[in-house]
């Protein structure tokens, strides 16, 4: 191994100026990403602003946003879609937004995600810099921007919005800045139920930082209460909003289970995804696809591997692995997996540190190359099924 994978760059700010050829790297796909999309919805006689605002869960945040909750759909089958399920950060940001600016809902929540997407990106560079200089900082960014399903950065979705919330959280506990960790951590788990990855990453981080401390005696007291301070805020959004689930359903602390049980939604340790992938195993053109399932989850978790052979800290590996389970084990929405691992960022740094090796006209080819191939799939798939 090299110091670049063993040994942390030297702590700087992670200032705009510093992120800038990232962002704007990050800028530059993403408007690839959008110019194919529009090429590819008009050559099919549609909207790429529709397929972007007002499809699927976009439609559930616009509505709470327009209406608040309330709203459930029964279907044949006996299951209750519930708008409940959506968790309230985004629909209160296109609410604001629509109420201060001549925006309607669904401008407002293409523009929140459009504004999260780079706060996202920089807070992505913000991680890798501080760990592993500013190259692989960029590199990380851009392959986050690359990713097959990136399209959905630019959806009036809320991926973009937690993935910006998370990275700066997991920054400032990098940083020993405690009470904003929490305070990101605790907005990161009013935008989706995954905000518990969070939640989860500042916590392990505080209680391994207060035993390191009581064991060298070596504490001061002002920081060990903007740590405590932290700690206190980081559950608060996520719980907070599932016990006013529970109490809205009447059903106590475990209401959200049942909303998520009336989509068909739960936790059953990957049984439903493994059989969804065996089942593709019938004939030639659906075994193809199982094939592409099952490299993909290795590759994730070698990848995943790597960043703890790799050192990464402990906080970046408890919010990935956390992430990477919540998403890959859930018993529903198979087509949505892609997009549910978004935010698994770190899953990348292993990766970026290679591509950050290589000299910078072979990275720019690898990076075009694929960003090309993901503009064209974005395009192809946001036409097509996906994301549900």
């Amino acid at each position: 191994m090299t110091d670049l994978e063993t040994r942390a760059a030297p702590p700087r700010p992670a200032t705009l100026r510093r992120a800038a050829p990232a962002l704007l790297g990050y800028a530059a796909v993403r408007v690839l990403g959008l110019l194919a999309l529009a090429a590819w919805s008009a050559a099919r006689d549609k909207s790429a602003y529709t397929l972007l605002t007002a499809r699927w869960d976009s439609l559930w945040y616009g509505r709470v946003a327009e209406l608040g909750y309330g709203y459930e759909v029964r279907l044949p089958n006996g299951d209750v879609h519930s708008d409940l399920a959506f968790f309230p950060l985004l629909p209160w940001l296109e609410r604001l937004g629509a109420a201060v600016t001549p925006l309607s809902y669904a401008d407002a929540g293409f523009a929140v995600s459009l504004f999260a997407s780079l706060a996202a990106a920089w807070g992505i560079f913000a991680v890798a810099d501080r760990l592993y200089g500013r190259r692989a900082g960029v590199c990380a960014v851009l392959l986050w921007a690359v990713l097959p399903v990136g399209i959905v950065q630019s959806m009036a979705y809320s991926e973009s919005l937690f993935t910006a919330l998370a990275a700066w959280s997991l920054y400032a506990v990098l940083t020993g800045r405690w009470v904003v960790a929490g305070l990101l951590a605790s907005l990161a788990g009013l935008t989706r139920p995954v905000g518990l990855a969070v939640v989860a990453a500042v916590w392990v981080a505080g209680v391994v930082s207060f035993g390191r401390e009581r064991s060298t005696a070596d504490a001061g007291g002002a920081h060990v209460a903007s740590r405590a301070l932290g700690l206190l805020l980081a559950p608060l959004g996520a719980v907070g909003y599932v016990l006013w689930v529970g109490h809205r359903t009447g059903k106590g602390p475990l209401g959200y289970l049942d909303v998520q049980a009336g989509w068909r939604n739960g936790f059953d340790g990957g049984y439903a995804f493994a059989r969804f992938i065996m089942d593709k195993f019938t004939s030639i053109p659906s075994a193809l696809a199982g094939l592409a399932l099952i490299i993909g989850v290795a590759l994730l978790i070698r990848l995943y591997v790597a960043g703890v052979r790799g050192r990464q800290p402990l906080p970046l590996l408890v919010y990935t692995g956390t992430v990477l389970a919540l998403a890959l084990c859930a018993s529903s929405y198979f087509g949505s997996k892609p997009r549910l691992l978004l935010p698994a960022f770190p899953v990348l740094f292993p990766l970026a540190l290679a591509l950050a090796r290589l000299r910078p006209w072979r990275s720019a080819l690898v990076v075009g190359g694929v960003a090309v191939a993901s503009a064209l799939y974005g395009a192809w798939w946001l036409n097509g099924s996906g994301p549900p």
